[in-house]
């Protein structure tokens, strides 16, 4: 079956304690009204918001197999929690792409279970599996949660961003 994680379907599954599995995946069609759902709290978490049209053109990016974007969802049961976005693109200073991921979101109830920690590791084996091993992201100043995880398991850099005003 093709999927969004970059050709056909694969699944990694993490077994946390005795009770938590969490289940990654490639984001399918099917999926559509639950990362409607995940991406919207992920937005708002941000204080922002799109446009249905910018909804409905991500979506078929990230399912289309043509572009360099992917998506994956996380599971807990047969329940949807997180998603990530990610994308390829190149880099002037290196050889092979680079990959920039671009959304991460768990719920507030599956935070602390290891959904954040899931699927940036399955970003990582993408990445990978694409000969692709820079991975990159950003974070609010704020987002001291998410922050914990990530002086775990990245390595935080001196850059600060800028954008057109």
């Amino acid at each position: 079956m093709e999927s969004a994680w970059g050709g056909k379907e694969r699944c990694a599954c993490i077994v946390l304690g005795d009770t938590t599995q969490i289940t990654v995946r490639a984001l399918t069609r099917a999926d559509e009204p639950q990362w409607r759902r995940l991406w919207s709290e992920y937005l708002r978490f941000y204080e922002s918001a799109v446009d249905e049209e910018v909804y409905l053109t991500t979506f078929s990016r990230l399912l289309s197999g043509d572009e360099p974007q992917h998506a994956l969802i996380a599971e807990v049961g047969d329940r949807p929690v997180g998603l990530v976005h990610y994308l390829y693109h190149r880099h002037n200073w290196r050889i092979e792409d680079v990959c920039y991921l671009q959304d991460l979101y768990a719920e507030p109830e599956a935070r602390g279970l290891g959904v954040g920690r899931a699927l940036i590791e399955a970003v990582y084996a993408a990445a990978d599996a694409n000969n692709t091993p820079s991975v990159y992201w950003m974070t609010q100043e704020f987002n001291t949660t998410a922050r914990t995880l990530y002086d775990r398991i990245g390595k935080l850099t001196p850059f600060i961003k800028y954008q057109r005003g």
